[in-house]
């Protein structure tokens, strides 16, 4: 199996190279980078994601291509809810906050509707896929 890190610093060298345009599984799909500090470490990450919109807030969902456990960007989110967003060229600090109830339900199933991969990784498992709404700051 290949290094996830190392499959994520590609997409991460190409995003930043093609102004947030990236190939491969990503092709196409509206794409960030999250750049995060460790829940534990205390180290900064750099995350590719895709996303969707609510007004000017920016949604991702931590589904984890529907694992049983949460990913730990989100974990990382929870601890240290102020982040950076790269979206194409433009980048700008934001904060996390977990949507709840009829409006994570909302974001999510909005989210599933653009990315029909969504509603199979909420098939897949058992927990209750979190939603993460980033506002700019």
């Amino acid at each position: 199996m290949s290094d996830p890190n190392e499959f994520n610093r590609g997409v991460i060298a190409e995003f930043r190279a093609n102004a947030g345009k990236v190939g491969g599984p990503f092709e196409g799909a509206p794409m960030i980078l999250l750049t995060h500090t460790g829940a534990k470490s205390g180290k900064e990450y750099t995350t590719p994601l895709v996303y969707s919109r609510d007004g000017d807030a920016v949604v991702i969902i931590a589904s984890k291509a529907g694992a049983p456990d949460d990913p730990q960007w989100f974990r990382n989110l929870v601890a240290n809810p102020d982040v950076t967003v790269e979206i194409g060229t433009d980048r700008f600090a934001a904060r996390a906050r977990v949507a709840e109830g009829a409006e994570r339900d909302r974001l999510y199933d909005a989210q599933a509707a653009l990315m029909p991969n969504f509603k199979e990784y909420a098939d897949k498992t058992t927990r209750r896929i979190p939603v993460v709404v980033l506002d700019r700051v």
